[in-house]
């Protein structure tokens, strides 16, 4: 079995992820459950080496090498991309692949608010996409730079870790710049970004304190800026930025993100009744309520800010669920799962 066999079985069986590790078959994760591929045989050392090392050139195989970790993007065409990642566990390779769709999708297809189509419209300012690992973030900031690439002339700049959706330039100019490849770091890309002429910057995920401070810093020059984070909600999101800085620049900090945030989309995928996943988000919208208790450090108060002020846009995770639940979207069991959790 070739590693392309593989991913072609993970791609055919509407696969979110493959998983290939030595003394287990492969294993595919399908609507947030893993299950062994059927009739496959456990994998051996010496098969996954040679799977992994097929679709590597020299430079990085030396970097897996020695680094002991690489993310890369790869693609078979008129299929699916992949984004993976190589590892090593008790001295063996291991390689976990997102399955990525050909197609970048659409708004209306992630069934995003309208309100998602107002706050892409803006030419500045920040506007972040969080939730936990696996719950679509990357999916929906594609839909984004997606819908600005068809609504207006601009130039967008991705940075990404790897390159996932591939973009085909309609009324935008795009240009997308991988880690490793085209950039040695975000940080650094971010310092020379602004002397590429840009309108809109997307930002793969703000990692760290330096990615973070960069990208505040280009929401405030007059660009759009989508990016993401790991985080739950959007209170939790805006005490995360805060608090990944030293307790003197935090005044400093909580100043800037009420000026320059314009919103906050944090999602999560839940198990859709007949099949399937559906999002649930939580939406914040920076209105002077907003910045004036970012501002002032009260961000326990947002939640009951986001809950009352529908008129506005926003909604909270739990409002979202509930909805679903009322939609026979979602099964009453699984409503009370993930409400449990907020």
């Amino acid at each position: 079995m070739t590693i392309n066999e593989l991913f072609k079985k993970a791609s055919n069986g509407k696969a979110s992820d493959l998983h290939i590790l030595v003394g287990k078959p492969p294993i595919i994760r399908v609507d947030g459950e893993l299950k062994v591929i059927p009739n496959m045989p456990n994998v051996t050392r010496d098969a996954v080496e040679k799977m992994v090392f097929s679709i590597l050139t020299e430079r990085q195989k030396n970097k897996f090498i020695e680094e002991r970790e690489l993310d890369l993007s790869y693609e078979i065409a008129q299929l699916s991309r992949y984004r993976v990642n190589l590892h090593w566990e008790r001295d063996n390779i291991g390689l976990v692949a997102r399955v990525i769709s050909n197609e970048v999708p659409s708004l209306d297809t992630l069934n995003l608010p309208p309100i998602a189509n107002d706050l892409i419209a803006r030419t500045s300012g920040l506007l972040l996409v969080t939730g936990p690992n696996g719950c679509g973030k990357s999916t929906t900031l594609a839909a984004m730079v997606e819908k600005i690439n068809s609504m207006r002339f601009a130039n967008i700049i991705t940075l990404e870790d790897p390159i996932e959706y591939i973009f085909k330039p309609d009324k935008s100019i795009i240009k997308q710049r991988q880690l490793g490849n085209d950039m040695i770091t975000f940080e650094a890309a971010l310092k020379h970004v602004l002397r590429q002429d840009p309108n809109v910057i997307m930002v793969g995920e703000m990692r760290d304190l330096e990615t973070i401070a960069a990208t505040i810093t280009l929401a405030e020059t007059g660009h759009l800026v989508l990016a993401t984070l790991h985080t739950h909600n959007a209170a939790q999101t805006i005490d995360r930025i805060i608090d990944v800085f030293p307790p003197h620049q935090q005044a400093q900090v909580r100043l800037q993100l009420s000026i320059s945030l314009n919103g906050i989309i944090s999602q999560q995928l839940l198990p859709q009744v007949g099949g399937g996943r559906i999002a649930a988000r939580e939406i914040l919208i920076n209105t002077p309520a907003i910045a004036n208790i970012i501002r002032e450090n009260k961000i326990p108060q947002i939640k009951s800010i986001i809950q009352t002020s529908s008129d506005e846009g926003m909604f909270s995770m739990e409002q979202n669920i509930k909805e679903l639940l009322q939609n026979n979207e979602i099964e009453e069991s699984t409503a009370l799962a993930y409400l449990s959790n907020i």
